[in-house]
């Protein structure tokens, strides 16, 4: 299981999610490449995985951190 900060997570997905970076930070870097290839799904895959990190959603293998 990974340890992610939750605030960087929240952070990077709103400045750089449409290029897949808070699915690297994430640890799921297949899912990053696909979102960087496609821009953030066209935006909506963006607008979803900043839903899902801003309620933190439990991601597989990833646990939220604060500090």
């Amino acid at each position: 299981m990974k340890k992610v900060n939750w605030v960087l997570a929240l952070v990077m997905s709103v400045a750089f999610g449409h290029l897949g970076v808070d699915r690297f930070i994430m640890g799921h870097i297949g899912l990053g490449i696909l979102k960087l290839l496609t821009l953030g799904g066209m935006g909506i895959w963006w607008l979803i995985d900043l839903i899902l990190i801003a309620t933190k959603h439990k991601f597989k293998n990833v646990k939220w951190v604060y500090k």
